[in-house]
């Protein structure tokens, strides 16, 4: 890569439906915000993005709107998307670069091809020279440390904000690989119905993800449960109203989506070869996304294969130090990359 490299500052994205990463060639993770952007209604101009902008959902007068450019981990509003990929660039890049960069990008492996197009004209439109795409879950998979080059069964479940990707890779492919359109989204929307229904309390986004970070788990555990005190306006006499819940009411609300989520690496254990499926007993699945932090999460995926679950070390940080490590070596890890775009 060279000099050349060196002055344009390749990167590494993970675009995710809750939070986009930056990975700088030799510089490592250096931004890390949510994928949200605030508009001014009026002149469509963008307000803030990121974390200042996060902090605006369900907050806003009418003529701000704050919204998330990315559903179910492919672009909603590809306008907003260039807009928020083009602030994240030019702050990466201290607003000036010599050299325009080559991008990598992590998608999930279940976006069709016009998906896959938006994604790399909203890059080139922000101003990269190269863009790259590689499916999250191998992405995921090299930023986990999985051994994906050899000839071994690797199992990765990596569970973001919109998506869930199962898959088993060996020799630096996707052998199998299901992708859902159930993961933290979901489990938030599932505790706001609860919450409706049983409580007749309406609670935010914020609020929904605040209880699932503070009580929410997936299984049982000994651990000694906290009530915790929820805020949100009733919908019988209409005023504001405080709610106390338990921790197995929150673990109740999640039931349906991470049944989806467990049946789809059921699914996909049931399709591995079994020459693989011997690797993966004995290694075990990996568990990458912001949703492998949900407490219980891999003892209820153990509990239900059979097989060994560990969660990585940096789960969320999985997928773009996985782009990282693809930059960086890239002609041995060129082979894993799915689509590719090169700007004039």
């Amino acid at each position: 890569m060279g000099l050349f490299s060196r002055f344009s500052r390749d990167m590494g994205i993970d675009l995710g439906t809750a939070n986009t990463l930056v990975y700088v060639a030799g510089r490592g993770i250096v931004l890390q915000e949510p994928s949200v952007v605030a508009i001014d209604q009026a002149t469509k101009t963008p307000l803030a993005v990121g974390s200042e902008a996060k902090k605006m959902l369900g907050r806003t007068p009418g003529n701000i709107q704050a919204l998330r450019p990315l559903r179910d981990g492919v672009i909603a509003d590809f306008d907003m998307a260039e807009i928020m990929l083009k602030h994240f660039i030019r702050r990466v890049h201290e607003g000036q670069y010599l050299v325009s960069p080559r991008i990598v990008i992590g998608i999930p492996s279940g976006v069709t091809g016009v998906e896959r197009r938006a994604v790399m004209e909203a890059a080139s439109q922000a101003g990269a020279r190269e863009v790259y795409l590689v499916d999250e879950p191998v992405a995921a998979a090299i930023g986990a440390g999985l051994p994906v080059s050899e000839p071994t069964g690797n199992m990765i479940v990596d569970i973001g904000g919109g998506t869930t990707e199962v898959a088993v890779l060996s020799l630096k492919g996707i052998v199998l690989s299901e992708s859902v359109r159930v993961a933290g989204d979901e489990l938030n929307d599932s505790i706001s119905y609860y919450m409706k229904r049983v409580h007749n309390l309406v609670i935010g986004e914020r609020t929904a993800e605040e209880i699932k970070i503070q009580i929410g788990s997936a299984y049982p555990t000994r651990k000694e449960e906290v009530k915790l005190e929820v805020r949100g306006l009733h919908l019988l006499s209409g005023l504001p109203r405080t709610v106390g819940i338990q921790p197995a009411e929150i673990r109740e609300s999640m039931t349906e989506p991470l049944s989806v989520i467990v049946e789809a690496v059921k699914r996909t254990l049931e399709r591995t070869p079994p020459e693989l499926a011997a690797d993966i007993i004995d290694r075990g699945i990996m568990l990458a996304g912001g949703g492998a932090l949900l407490r219980g999460l891999d003892d209820l995926i153990s509990a239900e294969t059979g097989i060994a679950v560990h969660v990585a070390e940096d789960p969320l940080s999985c997928v773009v130090l996985g782009t990282g490590k693809i930059l960086e070596n890239f002609k041995s890890l060129e082979r894993v990359l799915s689509s590719s775009f090169k700007g004039n």
